[in-house]
């Protein structure tokens, strides 16, 4: 890649177990990084050195899991490589934007795969790939106060598969606190179902 190469993560929500952590430094290692870290009760911190420069990556403890939190400007090629497998791994969510000589070509993620892709030259932008249906934010936030089963229903889906990733982490991590919280809310999903496909 060209000196231009630049990729910066924003709206991070990924969220995963100390296994998952401990992997990802030893990768780091493994790719010759240096690097180390530092734990409080509230947060890990992994600094790396890319070159000159410092990245610190934040993850807040919620219970016995963790959640990547801030956005993060990253100039190297394999680090950047590394962050978009932690997306697709712990089926995050995310924006990446790609700085390329005068282009920006911008990604949303969600649940680890890309769901619409925009290249900005310019003034210009050109949508060049967008998963269908197209629900916008406003278009969620809506269906989620709606009690409209026609409006509602997808959004309901959403939830359902979202919490069943959750709770097979959660499984396999052997949290139990967040299974047992997992399948309470899986249970109230499933009787708002019930009643909205009558």
């Amino acid at each position: 890649m060209g000196k231009s190469y630049e990729v910066e993560y924003c709206n991070l929500e990924l969220r995963f177990d100390r296994r998952l952590i401990r992997n990802f430094i030893k990768a780091l290692i493994q790719e010759g990084y240096s690097l180390y870290w530092n734990e409080s009760e509230q947060q890990f911190i992994i600094s790396i050195r890319t070159g000159r420069k410092l990245m610190k990556l934040r993850f807040e403890r919620i219970g016995e899991r963790y959640k990547i939190v801030g956005n993060y400007s990253v100039k190297d090629e394999k680090l950047a490589e590394m962050m978009e497998k932690l997306i697709g791994d712990t089926r995050g969510h995310a924006i990446v934007k790609r700085f390329r000589d005068r282009q920006i070509l911008i990604e949303n993620i969600m649940f680890g795969e890309i769901i619409r892709m925009v290249e900005i030259s310019g003034i210009e932008h050109k949508v060049l790939f967008q998963r269908e249906p197209v629900v916008t934010v406003e278009e969620i936030m809506q269906a989620f106060r709606s009690k409209r089963p026609d409006e509602r229903i997808p959004v309901l889906r959403l939830e359902l598969d979202y919490e069943l990733a959750t709770l097979h982490d959660a499984l396999q991590s052997g949290d139990e606190e967040l299974a047992a919280h997992c399948k309470a809310k899986l249970m109230a999903l499933r009787q708002e179902m019930l009643q909205l496909e009558v």
